[in-house]
């Protein structure tokens, strides 16, 4: 009897490995062809951001390549950390991913990048997509929406503070709230931009943004931001920055755009006119230091010529005695 029914159950998960890897294949091979299909679109947009809800992001790159971004906490320490991997073929991204849900991000994705409404709702829209006009709706007295919606906002209403100390510490709980949905908002852009800036930087290379005794910053090949600090309480010790979450607590995007531009500047003067103008300026200073007064030297040899022939002009002149 345990014979006949472990062979029933070995028979069982061997037909369902086969089923899983015949779904793969078939998953793999359709969305291969919708991305063959859309490849010129999605490289024409610059990519597109499918996923991002901290902690799950997935974005598309114009060359076709996804950029996945994990967190987890570290079970020894305690600190959240963040990962973000390339996957670089269909096949991988179907082993992570429910297909469906990749189809439904690329749908969502373009909707909000060509600025589309969302998806009709139980509200009006709803109603407007269904081409029912509001006089033709069933009326129920007073507007359901507005009552939940003020039953809604009276929840969230606040005691005003009663003194110094309670209105300090509810700015307090704001601020640090509002620091960590700008950082959030920061490590988007950076993500944004590493998708953005994929294909550009594997022709470039790795680009070294900031090198100094306690900081380097480095946009690698890839696309992607490394950044190594020495924070002002690790003595010493250097620390790895992992992921757009990490690199915002150390970095303004602003300042991180701003060195890197200067740095493509430094690195490829004609990419900016500017600092090219400044360089061809300090070219010249050079040479004219190189030669100093060459101009002034050959004039002074025209004007000593006009000299000597006055001189011999004059002599000619004088009579003899």
């Amino acid at each position: 009897m345990d014979t006949g029914r472990n062979d029933l159950l070995g028979e069982l998960a061997g037909d369902a490995a086969l089923e899983r890897s015949d779904f793969l294949v078939q998953s793999t091979d359709q969305l291969r062809r919708f991305l063959d299909r859309h490849k010129d679109r999605i490289a024409a947009v610059g990519g597109l951001t499918l996923i991002d809800e901290d902690p799950d992001y997935l974005s598309i790159a114009p060359d076709l390549s996804f950029r996945s971004r994990s967190r987890y906490q570290d079970e020894l320490t305690g600190e959240w950390i963040s990962e973000t991997e390339i996957i670089e073929t269909a096949a991988e991204l179907v082993e992570l991913y429910n297909p469906a849900d990749v189809y439904a991000a690329f749908a969502e994705a373009a909707k909000e990048a060509a600025g589309f409404a969302a998806e009709p709702t139980a509200s009006d829209d709803l109603l407007d997509a269904a081409g029912i006009a509001p006089e033709e709706s069933v009326a129920l007295g007073e507007d359901p929406y507005a009552a939940a919606a003020d039953s809604w906002a009276a929840g969230q209403g606040e005691t005003a503070p009663s003194d110094d100390e309670t209105a300090a510490r509810r700015l307090y709980d704001l601020a640090l709230e509002y620091q960590e949905r700008s950082q959030r908002t920061e490590a988007r852009l950076l993500d944004e931009f590493e998708v953005a800036a994929a294909s550009a930087s594997a022709l470039v290379g790795d680009l070294v943004i900031v090198d100094d005794d306690d900081e380097r910053l480095v946009l690698t090949a890839s696309g992607e931001f490394r950044a190594e600090v020495v924070p002002e309480e690790a003595a010493g010790e250097w620390r790895t920055l992992s992921g757009a979450g990490e690199l915002v607590e150390f970095y303004d995007p602003t300042d991180v755009f701003g060195d890197l531009a200067d740095a493509l500047a430094e690195a490829f003067p004609a990419v900016s006119p500017d600092f090219e103008d400044a360089a061809a300026a300090e070219a010249a200073g050079d040479d004219a230091e190189a030669h100093p007064d060459d101009a002034d030297v050959a004039d002074e040899e025209d004007e000593g010529d006009d000299v000597d022939a006055a001189d011999d002009e004059g002599a000619e002149g004088r009579p003899t005695a």
